[in-house]
């Protein structure tokens, strides 16, 4: 992920739900989202695992994570990379079939081993359910979602009556755009450059 995100990949949830790829992913109350299991890699168990994290040693070898929404504890016994994905072995997983078995479950770990963040990084948890003004304070919508793009998110906005047309709004989040991020008042400020908005709605009053 670039550097310059305005927040941390590690998808932290309160019993809520997330939209990967337009599929709902559940995540359990008091767990973070880290990596998807995409597929069996070899013979021998070895999984191929989508990293959803900034901080790649959440898959260093000898870590316990959760797996699947019943949170099992299970011990990673080998990792490396392997190009944009990291290379898995679990305790108990010794065949591919089993490896294949896993293909889709999630990897979680504990809230309470996130890692603290700079001051202009925030998790996904704290940007959905922000407010969106524009530079003179006007009120566009609602951030109900992050789309992955690879280049930068895009915050997925739903717009207050009157605004864009009732489309949804989408805002990548970059420094030309985002402002400013007030996790407290819980409101992004956006720079409103051609494009975003419907060009009818681009007015004050």
């Amino acid at each position: 992920m670039p550097e310059n995100t305005v927040r941390s990949n590690d998808i932290q949830s309160k019993q809520t739900s997330y939209h990967h790829r337009n599929r709902r992913v559940i995540i359990p109350e008091g767990v973070m989202a880290v990596g998807l299991i995409v597929g069996a890699h070899g013979l021998r168990g070895e999984l191929k695992i989508e990293s959803h994290t900034d901080f790649a040693e959440r898959f260093a070898t000898g870590n316990t994570i959760l797996l699947g929404t019943d949170l099992i504890e299970i011990q990673i016994r080998n990792s490396r990379p392997h190009m944009e994905f990291f290379l898995l072995t679990f305790d108990g997983v010794t065949s591919r079939s089993a490896a294949e078995d896993l293909r889709g479950q999630w990897l979680f770990i504990p809230d309470e081993e996130a890692t603290v963040l700079d001051d202009d990084t925030y998790w996904i948890h704290d940007i959905i359910g922000m407010h969106v003004h524009d530079s003179e304070g006007r009120l566009l919508g609602t951030v109900h979602n992050i789309l992955e793009t690879g280049a930068n998110d895009v915050y997925l906005v739903t717009p207050v009556d009157g605004i864009n047309q009732g489309r949804e709004i989408l805002l990548p989040a970059i420094a030309e755009v985002v402002e400013n991020v007030d996790s407290q008042k819980r409101v992004i400020t956006v720079n409103l450059i051609p494009g975003l908005l419907d060009e009818s709605d681009e007015q004050t009053g």
